[in-house]
C-alpha cells in the first residue's frame, strides 16, 4: 500500500489501460488453463513456486483504473453519447463475461455494479439512467431463467426459504443466523463461539468470518465493525472531493464503491439479506489475492490524494 501510494498518480494514469489488458489476458488464461478448486475454475498457477492467484481480484482494480482514464480522456459532451456509453460498456462487459464462465456470480455482479456506478458518477444523463433501469427490469427475469446455472438459481430460491433444504443449499444461511443470534448483545467471548469451534459454519475464516465476530463479540462487536467500515468509507469519499482531476476523483470514488460493495454484499449474505455468493469481507477475511488487491486499492487512493496537485493530460477536454 505504501509503495503504491508513493508512486505519482500520473504513472497510474499511463498504466491504467496496460493493467486492464494484462488482467483481461489473465482472465482469458483462467478460461483455458485455470486451476479448479471446489468446482470453480478461478485461479492461475504461478510457475515455479506452486502458488495460485485469482485474476478476477486484480480486475476489480483494473476496471476502475480503465474507466477512470476513459472518462478523464472523454469529452464531457460525449459522456451520455451512444459512442461514449458503448465504450464504457465494452470495458465492463469483456471481463464480466469471462468471470461469469468460471463460474463466479458474486464477483461478476460486484464488477458490473462497480462499472455501472462509475458510469453514473461520470455524469451520465438521467434519461439514459432511466432507460437503463427499465432495460434491467426486463433483463433480470430473463437472466434468472436462462443465464444462471441450476445451483445459482437454487441459491436464490434458498435465500427466500432456507428451511426448504436445511442440510443442503440452506445450510450456510441457517448456521450463519444461529451463530449471529447466539452471540446476543455482548457475545460469548473470544474463542468461545461454539458454532466457530465446532465448525458448524462453513468458510468461517473467509466469506462467513463475520459470523465469528457476531458470535464471539455479539451485537456490540458487529456494530463496532460496521462503524469502522463506515468511517473508512466516509474518509475515502472526503479524499475523493479533494482531487481536482477527473481521473483521480473517479479513481478514488470507484475504489470506494468497490470496497463498499464488498462490505455490503458480504454482510447482507451472512445475515440472510442476500443470496450466498463468494464475496469475502475485506481486511478481515483470510485470502492472499484479496488482501493484496484491497491494499493496492488503498494505495491508489492515497496516491491520488498525495499527488492531487500533479497535472494530468487533458485529452478531449
Amino acid at each position: 500500500m505504501f509503495v503504491v501510494a508513493m508512486i505519482d498518480i500520473r504513472v497510474w494514469y499511463h498504466l491504467a489501460y496496460p493493467i486492464y489488458f494484462i488482467a483481461l489476458m489473465a482472465l482469458m488464461g483462467v478460461d483455458t488453463m485455470g486451476v479448479e478448486v471446489n468446482g470453480s475454475q478461478r485461479w492461475l498457477e504461478i510457475p515455479g513456486i506452486g502458488r495460485r492467484f485469482q485474476p478476477s481480484e486484480i480486475m476489480k482494480l483494473a476496471i476502475v483504473l480503465a474507466l477512470a482514464r476513459y472518462y478523464h480522456d472523454l469529452p464531457s459532451w460525449r459522456v451520455s453519447n451512444i459512442a461514449g456509453i458503448v465504450g464504457a460498456l465494452l470495458i465492463i462487459g469483456l471481463p464480466t463475461q469471462f468471470i461469469l464462465r468460471q463460474p463466479d456470480l458474486g464477483t461478476t455482479l460486484l464488477l458490473g455494479a462497480t462499472g455501472v456506478s462509475m458510469v453514473f458518477l461520470a455524469g451520465i444523463n438521467w434519461r439514459v439512467i432511466m432507460s437503463a433501469v427499465i432495460a434491467a427490469g426486463v433483463a433480470v427475469p430473463l437472466f434468472y431463467k436462462f443465464g444462471l446455472k441450476d445451483y445459482q438459481r437454487a441459491r436464490i430460491n434458498t435465500f427466500f426459504n432456507p428451511a426448504d433444504d436445511p442440510t443442503g443449499a440452506g445450510y450456510h444461511i441457517i448456521q450463519s443466523k444461529i451463530a449471529l443470534g447466539s452471540g446476543g448483545v455482548s457475545g460469548k467471548g473470544f474463542m468461545r463461539g461454539t458454532q466457530r469451534q465446532l465448525e458448524y459454519v462453513p468458510e468461517n475464516r473467509t466469506d462467513f468470518i463475520f459470523t465469528v465476530i457476531g458470535e464471539e463479540f455479539g451485537l456490540i462487536g458487529g456494530l463496532i465493525t460496521m462503524g469502522l467500515y463506515m468511517a473508512l468509507l466516509g474518509l475515502c469519499i472526503w479524499l475523493a472531493f479533494q482531487c481536482k482531476h477527473v481521473f483521480s476523483k473517479l479513481l478514488v470514488l470507484g475504489l470506494t464503491v468497490t470496497f463498499a460493495l464488498y462490505v455490503f454484499i458480504n454482510l447482507a449474505m451472512v445475515m440472510g439479506l442476500a443470496p450466498v455468493v463468494g464475496v469475502p469481507l475485506p481486511l478481515i477475511s483470510y485470502g492472499g489475492t484479496v488482501i493484496l488487491a484491497v491494499m493496492f486499492g488503498f494505495g491508489l487512493i492515497l496516491s491520488a490524494h498525495l499527488h492531487r496537485q500533479s497535472e494530468l493530460p487533458r485529452a478531449g477536454r
